[in-house]
């Protein structure tokens, strides 16, 4: 709680005192600094990472300025962290694109839409979330042959709705701020307008097919019957059972560890959730290779199940690492990066998964890593970037805006933040123009990093 109670006036006074330290029309500017080597961070980056799976996530980097952009999260701290900043913090997401935005079930059992990546989270300058997101959408907007005033009318869209409902909140009661949240059906009604009528159809079945993503349908899609038992259905290198990564001694090492972390991990939940939990028994487990960006960290799909096999549930446990932002912003107060990880998605989000909890864990290897649990599937979906037209995009990229403007409500000063934003377009066009600057830089790293592969400096594995 604070000391003495701070006034609106004296809230509004700092934010627009922000300006002094950075003008809003500096967020424009971006200089590379001299001598960067984007290509040196992912390899310093990949260090820490599982070395088989290394050239699978280059490979996926490789496929586009904007796959490349996607797992690019390092990259851009470092340049954001040459820009002005405002001072005005919140809990940032950290990667802030707009594919790390999409719908999932909320515990009420509603889809809901929401940022839905965490890994980088941590507080620092609200304005490198916002610029991580508009700086996506022109490059998502240049792999879509978007024209160049297309592509502004996106982000200015996005970057709009983002003051703009930061002014909304600003005036709300806090309680309400904490209550807002997105119906994914009222964006799908505001989208289906902007789609041709193919592509809005298969953007309805892609989302009628996301209220079936669950336990059970990952069952009949991930696993097979082997002497009665549920086995998951080895696919390497993107599922591998535990069996064949490790034979023999460390196979049974890295159960009792994964045991182990199970029964840490349920000590996290809140009570009636441990209860629910402790009735499930684990009966495998797999290593599977997930995202862009977050290839080569440990993740593994854990099968349980209860009542007698008639009742699975498959919880996913991600590595944690040290936020790409700590080296800039300042490390967590938290020492375990997985309780990072939940803190921020917590803050973030209008609703989180119930299973959402975190655990320690040393490997067979003697090393300890940092780990956070959640359900495989419930409901996810993205929608389809490569499916919109201008005019959708720009609907979408608002609800993006709208969305992240909620997130820094809830964990920043929300008076300070609107003061700083103003009633002006002032802000808005600054980071358009930061966005296509940068969208520039994208397309050079991403010549850089495949000529860095065609050289032999870094290994990419195609097509998977």
């Amino acid at each position: 709680m604070p000391e003495q109670p701070v006034t609106r006036e004296q809230r509004r006074a700092a934010g627009k005192a922000a300006r002094a330290r950075a003008p809003r029309e500096a967020h424009r500017a971006f200089d590379p600094a001299p001598g960067r080597d984007p290509v040196e961070l992912l390899l310093g980056q990949a260090r820490s990472r599982v070395p088989e799976l290394v050239p699978i996530r280059h490979g996926r980097m490789l496929v586009s300025p904007f796959t490349f952009y996607r797992g690019a999260a390092l990259p851009m701290a470092a340049d954001l962290a040459t820009t002005p900043t405002s001072g005005l913090r919140v809990q940032l997401c950290g990667d802030a694109h707009l594919s790390n935005f999409g719908a999932f079930a909320s515990p009420e059992r509603r889809l809901v839409f929401d940022v839905n990546d965490f890994d980088e989270t941590l507080p620092g300058p609200f304005e490198w979330d916002v610029k991580r997101l508009a700086a996506s959408l022109a490059v998502a907007g240049r792999d879509n042959d978007f024209s160049a005033k297309e592509r502004r009318r996106v982000i200015l869209a996005g970057v709009g709705a983002y003051r703009t409902a930061l002014r909304e909140f600003a005036d709300m009661p806090l309680l309400d701020v904490w209550y807002a949240h997105l119906n994914v059906d009222d964006v799908m009604r505001q989208l289906r307008s902007q789609l041709t009528k193919k592509r809005a159809e298969k953007a309805e079945k892609a989302l009628a097919k996301a209220r079936t993503r669950d336990s059970m349908q990952a069952v009949s899609k991930l696993t097979t019957t082997v002497d009665g038992r549920q086995r998951i259905v080895s696919d390497p290198p993107l599922i591998v059972p535990v069996e064949e990564v490790f034979t023999g001694v460390q196979a049974d090492a890295l159960y009792a560890q994964l045991t182990e972390l199970l029964t840490g991990y349920v000590g996290t939940l809140r009570s009636d959730r441990r209860h629910l939990v402790r009735q499930f028994a684990l009966v495998q487990m797999a290593r599977k290779v997930v995202g862009v960006g977050s290839v080569g960290s440990r993740a593994w799909i854990l099968l349980l199940d209860a009542a007698g096999g008639q009742e699975p549930l498959f919880l996913q446990a991600k590595e944690a690492q040290a936020s790409v932002l700590a080296d800039f912003c300042g490390r967590s107060e938290f020492a375990d990066e997985g309780l990072r990880v939940v803190a921020g998605q917590h803050l973030i989000q209008a609703a989180s998964d119930i299973f959402l909890g975190w655990q320690p864990s040393t490997g067979p290897d003697g090393v300890e890593r940092h780990f956070y649990v959640r359900q495989l599937r419930d409901w996810k979906f993205s929608f389809p970037i490569e499916l919109f037209l201008p005019q959708g995009m720009a609907l979408y990229a608002g609800q993006c805006g709208w969305t992240l403007a909620r997130a820094h409500a809830r964990s920043g000063d929300r008076v300070a933040l609107a003061a700083y934003l103003g009633k002006s377009d002032a802000f808005d066009t600054a980071i358009a123009d930061f966005a296509e600057t940068y969208a520039d830089q994208n397309e050079r790293d991403h010549a850089a990093f495949a000529a860095a592969v065609t050289a032999g400096r870094v290994e990419a594995r195609s097509g998977l």
